[in-house]
């Protein structure tokens, strides 16, 4: 673990533990991002250095984190300032201290709109917007769904004899390899993990997890649009009319058009954002991204 950085006015960054996680989460709560129930232990599971507090006097006043995906890659999230100490510094000087954990690696994130100037202004470029699609499933939808959630469609519940299939599948739709990530998710509590199998192979997978507003899916990867349609049938099925959610890029036309089939509206928007090249991924089976934390 580095020394602890000291900043003017007081406020100390230092490396957070998983234990810090609930101040992270209620921050974020209130600015409306409804994190997962399970997503601290999962987070961390990926990077467990790549957390970051600022305090004062002992008290967090902001956080972010900075998670490292092998030698190439990182991501930006959980950027936080408490409210009422903003303008003053804070969140600059622990973005700075902070970003510093990812040396040399494209830095990734999905940036709220009131922070893109800044994100430019820090060297970031961007890709494309994504939308948080959320709602109740419409009644047309349900019927929908409990007629294609059957054997005929090839969905089922991921298995642990599935697990090295899945990290590989996912390896090919993100910009860096997460086995370590991919594993604690499957089988958070609370997590329910589904699988599309075709003639023994797999075409795609997705999870949905609860959260404190909604319960939220991602990610939902798929070959084609018919996979994409059984897995969100299946996974809007175990919803049992509470309101769901999915952060959905926007140049993806096909996912947009199964969150709207099923009664899902957008909300608000953020735009992915890069520092720099990242290796090329397949995009288009990625319907609903994992989490905006986390990429």
């Amino acid at each position: 673990m580095t020394s602890p950085s000291s900043h003017p006015e007081g406020l100390v960054v230092t490396r957070a533990a998983l234990g810090d996680w609930p101040v992270i989460k209620a921050w974020a709560g209130d600015e409306g991002w409804d994190p997962g129930v399970s997503d601290g232990p999962c987070f961390f599971a990926q990077d467990p250095e790549g957390f970051f507090l600022g305090r004062i006097d002992g008290e967090p006043v902001s956080a972010i984190s900075v998670v490292n995906y092998g030698a190439d890659y990182a991501f930006l999230g959980c950027y936080l300032v408490r409210p009422d100490l903003r303008g003053r510094g804070y969140g600059l000087t622990t973005w700075r201290t902070a970003l510093a954990h990812a040396g040399g690696r494209t830095v990734g994130l999905d940036g709220v709109v009131a922070q893109q100037g800044n994100y430019r202004r820090s060297g970031f470029e961007f890709a494309h917007k994504t939308f948080r699609y959320g709602g109740v499933p419409t009644a047309g939808a349900a019927t929908a769904t409990a007629a294609i959630t059957t054997a005929a469609s090839g969905v089922r519940g991921a298995e642990a004899t599935d697990l090295d299939a899945i990290i590989a599948y996912d390896s090919r739709c993100h910009p860096a390899d997460r086995p370590r990530f991919v594993e604690s998710w499957l089988g958070a509590t609370g997590h329910r993990a589904l699988v599309r199998v075709v003639g023994g192979r797999l075409t795609g997978y997705g999870v949905i997890r609860p959260a404190a507003d909604s319960l939220r899916i991602g990610p939902l990867f798929a070959d084609t649009p018919d996979d994409a349609r059984a897995l969100f049938a299946a996974l809007i099925g175990e919803s049992g009319g509470r309101r769901v959610c999915a952060d959905i890029p926007e140049t993806h036309t096909s996912a947009v058009a199964l969150a709207e089939e099923h009664g899902l509206t957008p909300s608000f928007e953020t735009a992915r954002m890069y520092t720099g090249p990242v290796r090329p991924y397949a995009t288009d089976r990625v319907y609903v991204v994992t989490t905006l934390e986390l990429g």
